[in-house]
């Protein structure tokens, strides 16, 4: 093989794996932006972009779910938490928010093993408990 030939293969490979890692970059920080915008759909075309990239990156998937509860889509926004959850189980704010989700689904033992949860871990979020912990009352079993 001649050195031309061989040149022009390693800058072809380079140019695949540094237009992967500007992606990478590049799609969270466009979602985050554009997430600041309230521009919904666009960010989360964007985060989950990000996710095709880097599948671990739980910061996506919190904002997805933030997304979907914008649009009152308690399903997909369960499933994007439990990611989070399932990636990072100290996670704060998604506890946070799937105790919320699972307080508006009246569901009280989930709800209430969740609040158990973010306490253990809660840094933070830690002022957040006693409101958690006051709308479990209202739906606590009597």
């Amino acid at each position: 093989m001649n050195t031309t030939k061989f040149l022009l293969i390693i800058f072809f490979i380079n140019s695949i794996i540094y237009t992967n890692i500007y992606a990478k970059n590049n799609f969270f920080a466009e979602a985050q932006k554009l997430y600041k915008e309230k521009k919904f759909s666009q960010s989360k075309f964007n985060f989950e972009k990000d996710i095709v990239f880097n599948p671990k990156n739980e910061k996506s998937y919190l904002f997805l779910a933030k997304i979907f509860n914008h649009q009152k889509n308690d399903f997909m926004e369960e499933q994007n938490l439990k990611t989070v959850i399932l990636l990072d189980p100290k996670n704060e704010e998604a506890l946070y928010l799937l105790a919320l989700l699972n307080i508006k689904k009246s569901d009280y033992e989930k709800s209430k093993k969740l609040i158990g949860d973010f306490k253990k871990v809660c840094n933070s979020f830690c002022p957040k408990e006693s409101e958690l912990k006051k709308k479990l009352e209202n739906l606590e079993p009597k």
